[in-house]
């Protein structure tokens, strides 16, 4: 995704949750900034993986929607890390690749303790970036379980993806901190089969994330 494209669809979300919030949360509405550390991984039986730290960073609108429910509204940057497994002749190591993304949610938010403590829950669509060596001296090793594919055979994974995201928040009115999982319901590595790569026929990945970190609410 371009910054255009990405600038562009920044604004038409904070404008729909400005719009949004003036119809329906008539008791509060709440901007705030997240930030935190990702922890990613693919589940995949075709690659040997090895889960890897990253950060997370972003805006997110909370407001009262009905009874003891809230809803939130978010969009977020993240990078995050993977490592697999390659080898040379010589060399049996895991890989380094880094992913960058932008994700937009829109979340149920039950609250257990109002302003203190909630159960959250949603969609979440994931663009991303390409699945990027982070050391190109590794381009030609050969991935675990395959004789001829590289591994930058495999760093154009899927663009486009969905996620179903839940977790807790606790805290304060103003700052919270939050544990949240994201599971991919998408196959992120099905633009992979449509490559020309020898050996690589219906490989399949779906995401997984757990976030750790804080809100801060204006």
């Amino acid at each position: 995704m371009s910054i255009k494209n990405l600038f562009i669809v920044t604004v038409l979300v904070v404008s729909f949750q400005q719009l949004t919030a003036q119809r329906n949360f008539d008791e509060y509405n709440r901007l705030g900034i997240n930030g935190g550390l990702t922890l990613f991984d693919i589940n995949t039986s075709n690659l040997t993986t090895k889960q890897g730290q990253g950060f997370s960073a972003g805006l997110t609108t909370r407001g009262s929607f009905r009874n003891s429910f809230d809803l939130v509204y978010g969009i977020n940057f993240t990078q995050s890390n993977i490592e697999i497994l390659g080898s040379n002749l010589t060399d049996n190591q895991y890989i380094e690749y880094s992913i960058l993304a932008a994700q937009i949610n829109f979340l149920g938010s039950f609250n257990i303790v109002e302003h203190h403590l909630s159960i959250e829950f949603g969609p979440v669509l994931n663009v991303n970036g390409k699945m990027k060596l982070k050391d190109d001296a590794f381009n030609d090793y050969i991935l675990d379980g395959y004789n001829t594919v590289r591994a930058q055979d495999i760093e154009d994974i899927s663009s486009f993806n969905f996620r179903l995201m839940g977790g807790l928040t606790a805290g304060l009115k103003s700052f919270r901190l939050m544990a949240h999982y994201q599971y991919g319901l998408t196959n992120m590595l099905n633009n992979l089969n449509d490559k020309d790569i020898s050996e690589i026929e219906d490989i399949k990945g779906n995401s997984s994330t757990i976030i750790l970190g804080a809100v801060f609410y204006f």
